[in-house]
């Protein structure tokens, strides 16, 4: 019998986020974690995040980062996507502060927001294209 689809990891699609303030691109490949494991988990396990790589998680209000191997940069984001605060460097075995109005979180490689973005920007999310391997 199949894996339920409560444990599934992570969402099959992809997402590239933008800051729309400053035209940058944030991340080209975000995995989407928007079920209850899937957030449970986030990047535990992973020995690193690639660059233009991070995980976007919906709903969140807070994070943490205990058993994680490596420090991450952390954007809050509201219900119409706009960055409520930034974390950068979080490094393993700290939580976050619980922002209320927050609705999704993004976990990025540390060091990689530097003057990319900041709060009150407004992110967009493009759903990347399925590429289809021959078989």
């Amino acid at each position: 019998m199949g894996r339920s689809v409560f444990f599934s990891r992570l969402s099959t699609s992809t997402y590239s986020c933008f800051n729309t303030a400053n035209g940058t691109q944030l991340a080209s490949r975000l995995e989407k974690a928007d079920r209850f494991a899937a957030r449970l988990k986030g990047l535990l396990g992973r020995r690193c995040l690639e660059p233009g790589h991070g995980l976007w998680i919906e709903p969140c209000k807070q994070i943490h980062t205990f058993f994680m191997r490596f420090p991450i940069d952390v954007v809050f984001i509201d219900s119409r996507h706009h960055v409520l605060s930034i974390r950068s460097g979080v490094l393993p075995w700290r939580l976050s502060p619980f922002l209320f109005s927050a609705r999704s979180v993004l976990e990025l490689p540390a060091g990689g927001l530097e003057g990319r973005v900041h709060v009150g920007d407004r992110l967009h999310f493009f759903l990347n294209k399925v590429e289809k391997h021959a078989a």
